[in-house]
């Protein structure tokens, strides 16, 4: 895994102390070599965590010379040894064992098409010094990340991380609005939107070409609605179980190929467990390394659990409690995640990489299980609203009050109380509606009451409702449900999920590695019918049925956990004050109306409503605004 960074100047020598100072930045993202280069009109630059092929010879940036080609990527090809094979057929000669050098020969046989070759995670750039053009790209899911602005001249900056790409004189610091609405809506920032205002960010499966003197293109390579568009049908779910099982087992044997040492993630859940399990029969499972960590409180704590089931295995396993110092952490997680970031799995998971990383330095994952295979509470939501999308939003709201006057409130993680209120809430919307607000933080009417009057228009002019529906468009004529998870996979999932997983995995220095991710997983999972993936209110049907006799009936059977920190509960305890004064600085009330946040501490506090999620993400903003 590594660190890229750049600039294109057409117009004149771009500024190599800049990159310099873009990639110490990064050098968190790679620390085992750090170089820039200077070409014509572009400089380069790279901070590398050497994974495959260690070699020097496989440093970057890495230049074909006879294509006149560069490249800096960050990122993995697993499939990278069959399509040097194919390459050699075609008379490419070699000069490293890496994937690198792949990826530059690839693009000199196949141009832009490349791209659809790759299985992996990636963001790269490419210069082509004899056409002129630079060319981005990111992988199909969104792994990995990828800012740049484009700047007066015609040329462009971009980097791995936005802290690196402030760097550039160009790169505002003023906030975006609409950014920042998004923010307030969903706790994380989409990637339509940056949070700083002329920043951009590359979506997932797309490239963007800028030649000289023309304005940059950005063209979409894998177009992932339309596998939920393409049914595949079969004799019933076991004959689908099968080939899943053989596609998740595949897809980790890819990503068993590593020259430094490697393990993986282990809770107590399905999806995790498929991935180990897989690990467990490709290679000697006393060489498997597995990792867990847990909190003290007990509904946020899967350690027993883990460890049973590395047992059943026969698994190398570590777990560890983690104590976690809130106050000291969440400043850390904010400077960390670049833009504002507040999801409550992010500080398990900080501290999951940091304890990882002391025995290895690549893990597997399970991220893309939930929404591959509809694993959330929230499709079972789904599929309740759509039998009783009849009642009338003035009845739904009513029995919203209903339950907050008979039901107490519980800080317990995924508690039912607080499912309940969240699908009453959903109920009187339409189905696309609803589906936004099982994750909505601060609703439309909430937001207005939070934001001072002079402020609400900029920040509210294109919700972010608006982001989902477009999304929802493209697969209007689909099932409820697979329109639901396209819809996951294409917002919560790479903004959300693979933010976190990114940011926290870099912070030490760990390559993070998903099979479940895998595109051809990705594609097959669009493709099954709905019931196979939603069995009545059975999640993730297939992939319980394609593991089974693989894992324990007690991990098919349990029911999820999540990966959370108990925010709620530390925000009533001693910790609150400190969070209290990140909510309310003089940052946040040039934004908010002060009186209104002091409101939402008192119902916390109170106990009458969990505004855990709201307080942290005000927080984790106020902390931003405060550093930036």
């Amino acid at each position: 895994m590594c660190g890229i960074a750049g600039i294109l100047n057409f117009n004149g020598e771009p500024d190599a102390a800049t990159v310099e100072k873009m990639v110490a930045a990064l050098i968190h993202r790679g620390p085992d070599h750090q170089a820039v280069v200077r070409q014509s009109s572009i400089c380069l630059g790279h901070t590398r965590l050497a994974i495959i092929d260690p070699d020097p010879s496989s440093n970057q940036p890495l230049c074909l010379e006879d294509a006149g080609l560069w490249i800096v990527f960050n990122g993995e090809i697993y499939n990278f040894r069959d399509l040097r094979k194919e390459l050699e057929s075609h008379g490419a000669v070699f000069q490293t064992n890496g994937d690198t050098e792949v990826i530059l020969h690839a693009y000199a046989k196949w141009g832009l098409d490349c791209f659809e070759k790759f299985n992996g995670m990636f963001a790269l750039a490419i210069w082509d010094e004899h056409k002129r053009r630079l060319v981005l790209a990111r992988d199909r899911a969104g792994k990995k990340p990828l800012f740049f602005q484009r700047l007066g001249d015609g040329g462009i900056a971009f980097a791995s991380e936005l802290k690196a790409l402030r760097l550039h004189p160009d790169v505002s610091a003023t906030v975006n609005p609409l950014a920042l609405g998004h923010f307030l809506s969903l706790n994380y920032t989409l990637t339509d939107q940056c949070i700083l205002a002329g920043v951009e960010k590359l979506p997932p499966a797309h490239y963007l070409v800028l030649d000289q003197g023309a304005a940059p293109k950005i063209e979409e390579y894998w177009e992932y609605s339309s596998f939920f568009q393409q049914k595949r049908h079969f004799r019933n779910e076991d004959e689908a179980a099968e080939e899943l099982r053989a596609l998740i087992d595949d897809a980790v044997r890819l990503r068993l190929v590593s020259d430094v040492p490697l393990g993986a993630f282990l809770s107590g859940g399905l999806d995790s467990a498929s991935i180990v399990g897989a690990m467990a029969t490709l290679q000697p499972a006393a060489q498997t390394k597995t990792f867990s960590t847990g909190f003290a409180e007990k509904t946020f704590n899967e350690l027993s659990e883990a460890g049973d089931l590395a047992s059943s295995f026969g698994v190398d396993h570590h777990g560890k409690i983690v104590d976690a110092d809130m106050v000291g952490i969440l400043p850390l997680l904010v400077k960390m995640a670049d833009e504002p970031f507040a999801d409550t799995s992010m500080i398990p998971f900080y501290y999951l990489s940091q304890h990882a990383r002391e025995a290895v330095t690549v893990c597997l994952s399970c991220d893309g299980g939930d929404e591959m295979f509809a694993g959330y509470e929230t499709y079972v939501a789904d599929r309740l609203h759509y039998a009783l999308g009849w009642v009338p939003p003035a009845v739904a709201a009513g029995l919203v009050a209903v339950v907050d006057g008979i039901l107490p409130v519980s800080f317990d993680k995924v508690s039912f109380d607080f499912k309940l209120r969240r699908f009453l809430g959903g109920l009187g919307h339409s189905m696309r509606r609803a589906h936004y607000s099982w994750r909505e933080i601060f609703s439309d009417e909430e937001r207005t009451r939070l934001l001072r009057p002079e402020v609400i228009e900029a920040v509210s002019k294109r919700s972010a409702f608006e982001i989902f529906e477009r999304h929802f468009d493209r697969v209007a004529d689909c099932h409820y449900i697979d329109q639901a998870l396209y819809v996951d996979a294409k917002t919560f999932m790479v903004d959300d999920i693979l933010v976190k997983v990114d940011r926290a995995s870099m912070a030490h220095s760990l390559e993070v590695r998903a099979p479940l991710l895998d595109y051809r997983v990705m594609e097959f999972a669009a493709s099954l019918p709905v019931e196979y993936k939603l069995n009545g209110l059975r999640k993730k049907s297939v992939l319980k049925t394609s593991q089974a006799g693989r894992l324990p009936n007690a991990v098919l059977g349990r029911k999820k956990s999540g990966f959370n920190a108990p925010v709620s509960q530390w925000f009533n305890g001693p910790l609150g004050e400190q969070v209290r004064e990140w909510t309310s600085n003089r940052k946040m009330a040039e934004w908010f109306d002060l009186t209104y946040i002091d409101g939402l501490w008192h119902q916390h506090h109170s106990r009458r409503k969990d505004n855990g999620l709201q307080l942290l993400g005000l927080a984790s903003l106020g902390l931003w605004l405060e550093n930036s």
